[in-house]
């Protein structure tokens, strides 16, 4: 699977724009800060977009799940904005409500509307609730890292449950947001969990898989413990109610959403919000559909729903009020929760200038937000490749990266056959796409891109445009692939060839990647699509810190040295093309070995010369180095970035599986 959490059936190939689309171009747009609703001490207004509505109505209630209204309000249309509106002469805190609209002489079913920021139980009714005393102490004052260039950024992507649901986490409120409050948690053996993990970790940002309110699991029968990825996008703009203690208080699920970012901000770790604006979790059935009938999402001629998300359906980005809704829904959450980064689910769905709005609008209120996101779809769509955030697109694109599947696929083997094996472990052939990854994708006077696996031309015109990754929450883990792929070999191998990957991945320029627990050679029992697995499968068994201490301790020292040597982040292609020098080597003598040198202090580096030299194969392999007094880094599964000892050079022996790094 390439992306989405649900992969489904994918239409013939068509890129004809859909003559479907036609009626909706006269549409008025409307983006005023008023949408859905506006508070004040003595009235509350509310506004619902939608410009075909042959009438609209108002439902409040005084319970956020059961009961009937206890008032019906005929809205008023405003024809020139689209819009219905109806004000109630009082303060409505503490109440509930959804809409309806007419269509075709026919009342549709109520919705709590596309802009409902707060919600009651399982999402189906809207609240109103004053978002001033959702904040914790010193909210005022909060705010994530400081982010100069994005390759500075060690991204650690997680899920709430899998990170704290296993009894040996340690911590209390298993599978909340409160989570990640709580510090001192320890697992069995005494070794940190949690948010203690993380600053032992070193990584600089966590990318927390969906966390607004999804579909799929039922917020009023927790104990039924009913896991999902959250891929079924509900309610966009409000928490997800399982993550909070209490689901059925509106507040309470937005309170405990920021006190998980603010304690995050205090360890001095941003947070990225994985956001699926991609599709809904239901079709006619969804908000967007249920407020402005056929609008929002794309169709074929035929005037069925196009399904590039693979899940049943795609919205439209590039018509305006849609374009407009992702783009105020992000900039809601960087304002209002301090989030820091946005995650984009199969982005390559978006159009090009919907995601370089985003991008600039965002940037506008923190410089530091990160934008990245897949540059694929799960299948074919109306909107015209070219207008696509597609990889092969991302130098249309300004500060916005995309995932790299030339790292991904080259490294450990490709993501659609278990069995295949990468570079990493043993398989020949891939030296030069591991290349392309190694480059960040740009344009590089020693790679051959024509025979690069996936990509044919360099797609990067800046490393800052690439995410390098080895494994996330789709397909197989890394542990589970190297089980797998490296059957019959001994687990130190396995290990080691993990080592080797993810030294491949901290290493190369453009922004590091990793899947939270494999430092701790996580598994998910070699299930590789996940999304409602049970806790048995997904959680992170937090007895493996002790277990596997010693591929903790590496990838720790990874990150301490990727921190340390800018080298390592280089943020200009041209950067690259002059400091990153690749060593000759005859693969076909030679399989599955890559020497190269960063050198001159590049990047304002210490070291003036920097060697990396990566062994793929199962035996030992012999490499030529400049005589002279070298500082090991990293040799034979062992990394210190002070050092591991001295080296003269000449003719050097590398171990299985493995890196040796070099410094001068």
């Amino acid at each position: 699977m390439v992306g989405s959490a649900l992969l489904c059936s994918v239409p013939s190939l068509s890129f004809a724009q859909s003559a479907f689309d036609e009626q909706f171009v006269a549409y008025p747009s409307y983006n005023g800060n008023d949408l859905e609703l506006l508070l004040s001490e003595n009235s509350t207004t509310f506004k619902l977009w939608s410009p075909k509505a042959e009438g609209a109505r108002l439902n409040l209630y005084d319970s956020g799940h059961n009961g009937a209204p206890y008032s019906v309000v005929e809205m008023t249309p405003i024809p020139s904005e689209g819009t219905w509106t109806a004000t109630i002469p009082q303060n409505l805190t503490g109440k509930f409500y959804t809409f309806r609209i007419l269509k075709d002489g026919k009342w549709l079913d109520e919705t709590p509307g596309v802009w409902a920021k707060a919600v009651g139980l399982n999402g189906k009714r809207a609240a109103v609730i004053d978002f001033d005393t959702t904040n914790p102490e010193g909210w005022a004052d909060d705010k994530g890292p400081e982010v100069k260039n994005f390759s500075d950024v060690i991204l650690y992507e997680m899920h709430h449950r899998d990170f704290s649901q296993h009894p040996s986490s340690g911590i209390a409120n298993k599978g909340k947001f409160l989570a990640l409050t709580e510090t001192g948690s320890l697992s069995p053996n005494g070794d940190a969990t949690g948010i203690d993990h993380l600053k032992e970790l070193g990584i600089t940002h966590v990318h927390i898989l969906p966390s607004y309110d999804y579909n799929s699991v039922d917020e009023g029968n927790l104990q039924l413990n009913q896991y999902n990825w959250g891929y079924d996008p509900l309610n966009y703009n409000a928490p997800e109610g399982s993550y909070s203690t209490n689901p059925s208080d509106p507040a309470t699920r937005v309170r405990e959403m920021k006190q998980m970012i603010k304690a995050l901000h205090d360890a001095g770790i941003g947070v990225v919000m994985d956001v699926v604006y991609n599709h809904t979790a239901d079709n006619d059935g969804s908000n967007f559909e249920l407020t402005a009938p056929g609008y929002y999402h794309r169709h074929w001629d035929s005037g069925n729903y196009s399904d590039a998300s693979g899940c049943g359906n795609e919205t439209a980005s590039e018509r305006q009020q849609m374009r407009d809704f992702i783009i105020n829904s992000v900039k809601y959450w960087a304002d209002e929760y301090h989030i820091d980064g946005f995650r984009f689910d199969l982005m390559a769905i978006h159009d090009i200038e919907t995601m370089n709005e985003v991008a600039a609008e965002l940037k506008k209120i923190n410089p530091s937000i990160f934008v990245y996101g897949e540059g694929w779809t799960a299948g074919d769509s109306p909107l015209a490749p070219e207008r696509r955030a597609l990889k092969e697109n991302v130098a249309k694109m300004e500060n916005i990266a995309v995932f790299s599947d030339d790292l991904r696929d080259a490294v450990k083997g490709h993501y659609t056959d278990v069995a295949d094996r990468g570079f990493a472990t043993g398989k020949p052939g891939l030296e030069e796409t591991v290349k392309i990854g190694i480059v960040a994708a740009t344009p590089h006077p020693q790679v051959d891109y024509s025979k690069g696996n996936n990509s044919k031309f360099p797609y990067a015109s800046s490393p800052e445009m690439i995410v390098n990754y080895v494994s996330c929450h789709d397909d197989l883990c890394l542990t589970d692939k190297l089980r797998k792929s490296m059957a019959g070999e001994p687990e130190e191998n396995m290990l080691a060839a993990a080592k080797l990957a993810q030294t491949i991945v901290f290493t190369s320029q453009g922004t590091p990647f990793m899947f939270a627990g494999e430092e701790i050679f996580r598994d998910k029992q070699g299930v590789h699509n996940s999304y409602k697995s049970p806790d048995s499968i997904n959680a992170i068994d937090w007895n493996n810190k002790s277990n596997y201490r010693d591929l903790f301790n590496y990838y720790q020292g990874l990150i301490a040295l990727r921190k340390a040597h800018p080298a390592f982040r280089m943020t200009s292609a041209e950067d690259i093309a002059r400091h990153l020098k690749f060593d000759k080597i005859d693969s076909a003598k030679t399989p599955n070995l890559i020497s190269y040198s960063l050198k001159d202090h590049a990047n304002g580096d210490d070291w003036n010369e920097i060697k990396v030299i990566l062994n793929g194969n199962a035996g030992k392999a012999e490499v030529k180095v400049p005589k002279g007094e070298w500082k090991i880094v990293a040799e034979d599964g062992k990394i210190n970035p002070q050092g591991l000892g001295t080296s003269k050079g000449g003719k050097l022996s590398i171990a299985p599986y493995s890196a040796l790094i070099l410094a001068r």
